[in-house]
């Protein structure tokens, strides 16, 4: 069985739709995924551009999201350590886990757009060193009461973080990972789940291999928990479908190209090897390539529910799609005609499988 849960990623600003607007929609689509069943709601931590810039702290949009739903999960998908205090972070889960009830699920992330580095003056060379300092500390603060810490980027005497979590000993935690096996093999040794990016399956598959097999010679119960992040558009037309989609998924990709485009001119570093040439071959990426391999769900029903079908089974099986349905310029009345079929024909069809 799949569990299918709402992602937004806003790739908007200002010359597109006001904040106000953005979010007020958004909260709708909360309340709606949860009365249609949905299993989570997730939301970026990024800055000052297009490219998720209207999401700055995941943990205020999904404070909100606690106060109109009732079972949805509340995901940061993710938080960024590298520009976030311990301390600071701690004590935000804390209260987010309080204020849903004990629905939150933290996911952390690495960070990897120059511009936002430059901004913060944080050095990328530093960038796994303060992750994984940060990933560790916050798992402490939350699990144990006294903390003291004297580490690299962060040193503080005794501290209770408070407010207590309401999940002991800590929320669930997940580690976001595009390419790197150690960042699967880690998050798998640590018992997280891995939150990953539908790329060629063949690819993934073999990540995902190394994560599982981690996660059991660790000795943790069970394969571990795989969340894969889609676009999706579903009308009763295919072809519809995807005449309409189209254009918005390229928007969309032209904006991660303009968020990422320091990769491209002069920005390197030894934390990301790759980055470079991973970012050029997106910037050639287009709506027919995401369809190809799986990455954008446009289509009817049938299409799409065929689609999830066959990469999970190509990539060695996921446990939830995190699906992305309001997304770039997308009229919101469509968004939730999607959304609404997509739950009444797609997801008895995947919790079938």
């Amino acid at each position: 069985m799949i569990d299918v849960g709402l992602a937004f990623f806003p790739d908007v600003d200002e010359r597109d739709r006001k904040a106000a607007e953005y979010f007020a929609h958004c909260l709708d689509f909360v309340e709606l995924g949860d009365r249609l069943g949905f299993d989570h709601v997730r939301i970026v931590e990024h800055y000052f551009r297009r490219y998720g810039g209207y999401s700055p702290n995941p943990l205020v949009f999904l404070a909100a999201a606690a106060q109109r739903s009732r079972r949805l999960r509340l995901i940061t998908g993710a938080v960024l350590p590298a520009f976030n205090h311990p301390l600071k972070l701690a004590g935000e889960i804390g209260m987010l886990d309080a204020l849903s009830q004990g629905r939150a699920e933290i996911g952390f992330a690495r960070a990897f757009l120059p511009h936002e580095f430059q901004r913060f003056g944080v050095d990328m060379n530093e960038s796994r060193d303060r992750f994984d300092e940060g990933v560790r500390v916050i798992g402490r603060l939350l699990a144990e009461e006294e903390v003291e810490h004297h580490g690299t980027f962060h040193s503080f005497p005794p501290t209770t973080s408070l407010p207590r979590p309401t999940q002991r000993p800590h929320p669930p935690f997940w580690i976001a990972a595009l390419s790197t096996q150690e960042s699967f093999q880690k998050a798998g040794e640590l018992g997280y789940g891995i939150m990953a990016q539908p790329v060629v399956p063949d690819s993934l598959r073999t990540n995902l291999d190394v994560y599982r097999k981690a996660w059991k010679q660790a000795g943790h119960p069970g394969e571990g928990q795989v969340m894969l992040a889609f676009h999706m558009l579903c009308m009763p037309d295919g072809e519809t479908a995807r005449r309409t989609g189209r254009e918005p998924v390229n928007r969309y990709l032209r904006t991660l190209a303009e968020g990422a485009g320091e990769w491209t001119s002069g920005a390197d570093s030894a934390d990301y090897p790759g980055y470079r040439r991973m970012i050029e071959k997106l910037r050639q990426d287009d709506f027919d390539r995401l369809l190809e391999r799986g990455s954008a769900l446009v289509g009817s029903p049938e299409e799409i529910t065929r689609m999830l079908l066959d990469y999970h089974g190509a990539c060695g099986g996921f446990e939830k799609a995190s699906i992305q349905f309001y997304f770039s310029d997308i009229d919101p009345r469509l968004a939730r005609a999607s959304l609404e079929l997509f739950a009444a024909q797609v997801v008895p069809a995947l919790q079938r499988a």
